[in-house]
């Protein structure tokens, strides 16, 4: 039996006798390199799996011949381990008495083996027969395994040995077979993976050109939607962002941080990393889904997560690699296109910023400003209201100085009157979402303009508080932090040409004033006089002197004559409308003009004036007066010449015994 041919010879003489080399002809190119295609000893260790494969597919061929149901069938590998085989052809998993006699001689010899009886194997009565074939490789002929069929005494045939010869070439055909089909297996898997790849890197190459060519952040989120959607069709598709970004896109919401913290898409953006998740169908029904949730992520942050939610499809694979890839460089996008978008932005609040201050800086006018800053700030914010208040620090309170809401203009708040007092108190700006939520401060401003959001400034220079803007919008959430940031800049500019303008009214009110009796000086009186005769149908102008004052200077001395000087300032400033215009004239010398006044009225108030000196001056002095008055149908009246006609009216009085009001002679 030990003399008896081995698989492989067996093998390649069928092959000669019966004309293989023709059938391989027929399948072609590919099937003559598959078959020249063989394992070696190295592959030995890994072929257990192809082994029982073969076997079960030999064994479903096979089962069909008589014989077979006399006989049972084994497969050893080629260091005498059992891989397979029935139920009842060995009792343990390393081979034993006859089959392990046969299986053994197999091995040593390479060729088939009989063995008949062994006082180790009984079946009740009957003995057993055990043949061994080995089989070998395609090329070298190196023996990979070996085919065990064990039957009865009694049932066992010298022609048995054939059929065990017939079943290795079976076997063998079929073990090269699924080797075969496992390598084109691999081949397509590779071949597919390739394609896979391929496939990735011509939509990453499409998607990174298209978003390199967007600078607009809405273009690139909408360019990333559009391209998940082709990738995967059926896909829902959001995108939850964690900073202020305002779009229409109805797919981008916000990413709320509550209480959950195992929510898929907050633990994807703390974590900063892909996650998945598997729903099963709820009450076994309806189909099951895929939720995968991806950080937006660039250098700079995690700016929000896409939020996918897939039908869990068996025959379509999700990759999560190439939409991890996708995401980052959505992300890099992102952020290169928020860079630009704010640098822009930061170009153009450099720009205004540049053209507030340019437009502040030409002029000097305190009411201007406030309402050239009032019209600007509701340009620059689209507010519905803008409101400027300047602090009273005589008073201790804010006045309206500038508003579009015509009910609160001239307004007066008190220091502790709700946002007002607030931001006087901290000296900090508010910023105000929704004031419907807000319980903890009214507001008359926010309330009689029905508004929701507010920005709220102090305007502080040099550390002294000066006033506080306020603009504010009928909607809620409506100004962005942004806007925040850049009010608080503009407030400094606005505040400066505020304090800037304050300053040179104080100085041209020194320079117009006299210091000893708080009257206009005389050069403020002519230049009044000279812009009211542009506008004004008439006006009268009366010269006061106060009678015999050097005698009072040398009786009482120069002090005392200053404060009668002050004395009858002050009759006059209280006895005059506040249109009216008093200014020290020279030396005791007093004037005062009267817009629209005709000489009756001027008259009437130099009485009183002449009255109240004679009984509220002490020590008591009297004085003089002298009216002129133009209007529009006289001749071409200077102020010279008004000046003059009033000087020479006080003169006569002067010359008729003082004390005494005496009008132009109009004769």
């Amino acid at each position: 039996m030990s003399n008896q041919p081995g698989i492989e010879s067996v093998n390649r003489n069928d092959s000669a006798k019966t004309g293989q080399d023709h059938t391989v002809i027929n399948y072609g190119e590919q099937s003559f390199w598959l078959q020249h295609l063989d394992i070696t000893a190295f592959d030995f260790p890994y072929i257990e799996l192809l082994l029982k494969q073969s076997f079960i597919e030999w064994h479903d061929e096979a089962i069909a011949l008589p014989w077979m149901t006399r006989t049972q069938w084994s497969v050893y590998s080629s260091n005498g381990v059992k891989v397979i085989g029935d139920s009842n052809s060995a009792n343990s998993e390393n081979a034993g008495s006859g089959t392990s006699e046969a299986m053994s001689l197999c091995l040593a010899q390479q060729s088939p083996a009989v063995i008949v009886g062994s006082e180790h194997v009984n079946v009740g009565s009957h003995q057993q027969v055990s043949l061994a074939v080995p089989l070998f490789t395609r090329k070298n002929r190196e023996l990979f395994a070996v085919l065990n069929c064990t039957t009865s005494l009694e049932q066992y045939h010298p022609d048995d040995l054939d059929l065990v010869l017939a079943a290795g070439l079976h076997f063998v055909s079929c073990f090269y077979r699924q080797f075969e089909f496992l390598f084109v297996s691999d081949l397509f898997h590779g071949q597919s993976q390739a394609e896979r790849e391929a496939r990735r890197r011509n939509i990453l190459f499409e998607v990174v050109k298209r978003l390199h060519d967007k600078i607009d952040v809405d273009a690139v989120l909408t360019e990333v939607f559009d391209s998940i959607a082709e990738m995967y069709p059926t896909a829902h598709l959001e995108l939850l962002m964690s900073q202020d970004h305002r779009t229409t896109n109805p797919k981008v919401k916000s990413l709320l941080f509550g209480q959950d913290r195992d929510d898929l898409c907050v633990r994807s953006f703390m974590e900063g990393r892909l996650i998945t998740l598997e729903n099963p169908p709820v009450m076994n029904e309806g189909p099951s889904y895929v939720e995968i949730a991806v950080p937006l992520s660039g250098k700079q942050g995690i700016y929000g997560v896409f939020h996918i939610t897939l039908l869990k499809d068996f025959k379509e694979e999700i990759d999560l690699d190439l939409i991890s890839v996708l995401s980052d460089t959505a992300g890099t996008a992102f952020e290169n296109a928020k860079l630009y978008e704010q640098s822009n932005v930061l170009i153009h609040e450099l720009r205004l910023i540049n053209e507030l201050t340019r437009r502040l800086n030409q002029s000097l006018k305190l009411k201007e400003i406030f309402q050239f800053s009032t019209q600007e700030l509701l340009s620059i914010f689209q507010s519905d209201s803008c409101s400027i208040l300047q602090y009273d620090k005589v008073k201790d309170c804010f006045e309206v100085m500038s508003s579009n809401i015509a009910s609160i203009a001239k307004e007066v708040y008190a220091t502790n009157d709700g946002f007002c007092g607030l931001i006087y108190e901290s000296k900090e700006p508010v910023f105000l979402s929704d004031y419907d939520t807000y319980s903890t401060v009214t507001c008359r401003i926010m309330e009689q303009s029905n508004a929701r959001s507010l920005i709220a400034t102090p305007l502080i220079v040099n550390g002294e508080f000066i006033g506080i803007i306020l603009i504010t919008h009928q909607s809620p959430h409506f100004f962005s932090y942004d806007n925040y940031k850049l009010m608080q800049v503009l407030a400094t500019h606005i505040g400066l040409a505020i304090a800037n303008a304050t300053l040179h009214a104080e100085v041209r009110r020194m320079a117009n004033r006299d210091m000893l009796t708080g009257l206009y000086a005389r050069r403020y009186l002519d230049e009044a006089i000279h812009e009211f005769q542009k506008t004004d149908p008439c006006g009268s102008l009366i010269v006061v002197d106060i009678d015999q004052f050097k005698q009072v200077n040398d009786t009482f001395g120069h002090l005392q004559g200053d404060i009668i000087l002050k004395q009858v300032s002050h009759i006059i400033k209280t006895s005059v409308r506040s249109i009216d215009i008093s200014a020290r004239w020279g030396g005791e010398e007093l004037a005062i003009y009267f817009p629209q006044y005709d000489v009756m009225q001027a008259l009437q108030v130099a009485e009183k004036i002449r009255k109240r000196v004679e009984e509220e001056t002490d020590p008591a002095v009297t004085v003089s007066c002298g009216i002129a008055e133009w209007s529009w149908f006289d001749d071409k009246v200077t102020v010279e010449s008004l000046f003059y006609r009033a000087d020479m009216a006080l003169y006569k009085a002067k010359n008729n015994g003082r004390n005494q009001i005496q009008v132009e002679d109009v004769t």
